[in-house]
């Protein structure tokens, strides 16, 4: 029943009530005697309790409404109000349910092409930096070597200088190219990417205890690529942001799937705001149906967990 119908049809019985009683035995008299007076007062009373009632239980799925907009966020999809209260109010939540659904279903589209917008251009880069900056700064490392041979013994050490930076220069941008399009995952799978992302860290400053276990379900090129990125942004908000001085780095089997866990023993969540790069994680956990958490560490720091559901893996104790 509609909430006018609710309301019409108590103010009605009251009024209807009203006039067989003021009709049969109840009267009211000039001036108005303390029973009139009380019988009439009791029943406005009534009435009014009786209205207020009707109307607090059939506005309030409507305040449950205005809470679940107020909180509802695209990139943790799934919540959805309760579709309750009078016919009104439980079409509204309807209309509101269906539409974040389509909102939902529209944003992990754009999302995916942006994405894969996004792999496309980092692969060109990397291309580009690989094979032409790579081999202009190979080629001066050669020029350089001849010169060093004929250069005098005064110039040579500077010479010689020139070449450690000019190495040093090429080694980077082999490390950013192969950050840029990680070669290892395509070449030698997720395991060996992500012991090599551990290393990486590890060798530039900030120790990853890396535990990455065999007899994962199998997995897509997009997942495993969902699973590396979000490890490799993981370690990097360690390194970079939180003031950490290790991290950890764990993958294996969890319940039905897969779990991917970053933990670092830096200054954790409190007052921290998310930024582009944890959006970046969350919009690609979205890709996969994927569960992204972001927690206090035990004894201080930040978890970073994904946890990927694999369609017919076995299930096993989670983590």
């Amino acid at each position: 029943m509609s909430l006018f119908w609710r309301i019409f049809s108590l103010n009605a019985a009251g009024l209807v009530v009203a006039a067989a009683l003021l009709l049969g035995p109840v009267t009211v008299s000039t001036p108005v005697t303390s029973g009139e007076a009380v019988v009439v007062g009791t029943g406005l009373v009534a009435l009014l309790v009786a209205n207020a009632a009707v109307l607090r239980i059939g506005l309030a799925p409507l305040a449950r409404l205005g809470s679940a907009m107020a909180t509802a966020d695209l990139l943790q999809p799934g919540a959805r109000a309760a579709v309750a209260g009078p016919a009104e109010a439980a079409a509204l939540i309807t209309t509101y349910n269906t539409m974040l659904d389509r909102l939902e279903a529209e944003r992990a589209t754009s999302a995916a092409r942006a994405l894969s917008a996004q792999e496309g251009e980092r692969g060109r880069v990397a291309r580009e930096l690989h094979d032409e900056v790579g081999q202009s700064l190979t080629a001066v490392l050669l020029q350089l070597k001849r010169v060093a041979d004929r250069a005098p013994g005064e110039l040579r050490a500077e010479v010689r200088q020139a070449q450690e930076a000019t190495r040093g220069s090429l080694d980077e941008i082999r490390r950013i190219a192969g950050r840029l399009r990680p070669g290892v995952l395509e070449e030698l799978g997720l395991l060996s990417a992500l012991r090599s992302l551990a290393a990486e860290f590890t060798d530039h400053g900030l120790p990853v205890r890396r535990e990455v276990r065999g007899g994962l379900p199998p997995l897509t090129g997009e997942t495993e690529l969902v699973v590396y990125r979000v490890a490799q942004e993981g370690l990097t908000n360690a390194a970079r942001h939180s003031g950490a001085d290790r991290a950890e780095l764990t993958l294996g089997p969890a319940g039905n799937g897969v779990e991917l866990l970053v933990r670092d023993n830096g200054k954790g969540l409190a007052g921290t705001r998310e930024g582009t790069g944890v959006r970046g994680m969350r919009e690609r956990a979205l890709l996969v149906g994927a569960t992204l958490t972001l927690t206090a560490a035990p004894g201080g720091g930040t978890d970073v967990r994904l946890r990927i559901p694999v369609p017919g893996a076995p299930t096993g104790e989670g983590r």
